[in-house]
């Protein structure tokens, strides 16, 4: 089965800006690690929540507006793809993620097509 995970850095930047640099290497070779786990597809680091534009088309018209739309403290940060055979194997690899260790999370949702 296919994964999405989504990271919620939440307080984890802060956390692991405030580790020494040798920390904050392991931290780098943390994330290269799951990067190359099998099954994994690394996706991209996503841009902080205030450089976020939201889009939405209310009556036919689309409304851009500055900034992200959230209702939580917790923004995502960057995600991943993971093919693992159920979801004990990817809370497995979900533990890995350095942000949740650091005051964020990782939410797991299986992949779906709709088309």
């Amino acid at each position: 089965m296919k994964y999405i995970m989504l990271i919620y850095q939440g307080a984890a930047l802060e956390r692991q800006a405030a580790l020494s640099e040798e920390e904050q290497k392991q931290v780098y070779a943390d994330y290269q690690g799951l990067n190359q786990t099998p099954g994994v597809t690394p996706g991209l680091p996503m841009g902080l929540p205030e450089s976020a534009t939201t889009v939405r088309v209310e009556g036919g018209k689309t409304l851009a507006t500055d900034g992200p739309f959230v209702g939580t403290k917790e923004a995502v940060g960057g995600w991943l793809i993971l093919e693992a055979d159920d979801l004990d194997a990817a809370i497995e690899v979900a533990a890995r993620v350095p942000a949740a260790r650091y005051g964020g999370a990782v939410e797991i949702r299986p992949s779906q097509v709709y088309w």
